[in-house]
């Protein structure tokens, strides 16, 4: 009998096809988008060595003080926004943006914009 696959289980599956082809350096790392139901998280990852440079989320004490008048796209453009601010106190200006296998839109574009207006470039 045919089982449908859940919908996260299809996501993780264009996540690793997105992933053979996009890959962090140390001069350009990989912004990488992950959104659960109630929070968004993004970090900046180098790949060739394997670790994570910069991280924000929604839980941060720094965000999560801001969230009260903000509903979820505005918490994920202020993530961006955060994760912007951090990689260029770090050094980095230009990354490589990984949605994660979700669908451009809604929270994981927020996350972009909010990025792109602080000052990233991708």
């Amino acid at each position: 009998m045919f089982t449908k696959r859940d919908k996260n289980e299809i996501r993780v599956i264009r996540h690793e096809r997105v992933r053979k082809k996009i890959s962090g350096t140390t001069e350009s790392p990989r912004l990488c988008v992950f959104r659960s139901l109630k929070h968004i998280y993004a970090q900046l990852i180098d790949d060739t060595k394997g670790v994570t440079l910069v991280s924000a989320s929604t839980l941060d004490p720094a965000i999560r003080g801001q969230l009260d008048e903000l509903d979820k796209k505005g918490a994920a453009k202020l993530v961006g926004k955060t994760i912007a601010e951090r990689a260029i106190q770090a050094g980095y200006k230009t990354v490589v943006f990984d949605r994660g296998g979700y669908v451009y839109t809604g929270r994981v574009q927020a996350v972009a914009e909010g990025a792109r207006e602080a000052g990233l470039e991708f």
